[in-house]
């Protein structure tokens, strides 16, 4: 898969956290978009299905962290707080595949851009649209 390598490659992450981290994100994606326009997004990605499935199980929304995002979207309302909250939550979904919750900001760009080159603007933009 392309996107693995490049993960891989530019972030130094083993293969498998590579696959959990990008289906940690396209899960992210499909729980906010509708699916028509997550359909988009995982018909440029080639293997989405397998990606999503090597996504870490995330019991009760990512246990503490999980929690705590969920009080950061609500203390903060408003995009922010559900920006944050979503960032809090993929990282105890990242701290599962052994990787530090600061590794989600840096999944993000290689992703979208991934999206961009592969779907064009538009579909990037709804990806973007969905993490934000």
């Amino acid at each position: 898969m392309e996107l693995v390598q490049q993960l891989v490659s530019n972030l130094g992450v083993q293969e498998d956290q590579a696959k959990g981290g990008a289906g940690l994100i396209l899960k992210l994606a499909q729980d906010k978009l509708g699916g028509g326009e997550f359909s988009q997004i995982a018909g440029v990605i080639p293997g989405a299905d397998a990606l999503l499935g090597a996504a870490p199980e995330q019991s009760g929304g990512g246990g503490m962290m999980g929690a705590l995002g969920g009080m950061a979207a609500g203390m903060m309302g408003g995009e922010q707080g559900s920006a944050l909250g979503s960032l809090m939550s993929l990282a105890g979904g990242f701290s599962q595949l052994g990787m530090n919750g600061d590794m989600v900001t840096k999944f993000f760009p290689i992703i979208l851009n991934f999206v961009q080159q592969k779907g064009g603007a538009e579909v990037a933009g709804i990806l973007s649209k969905a993490l934000q």
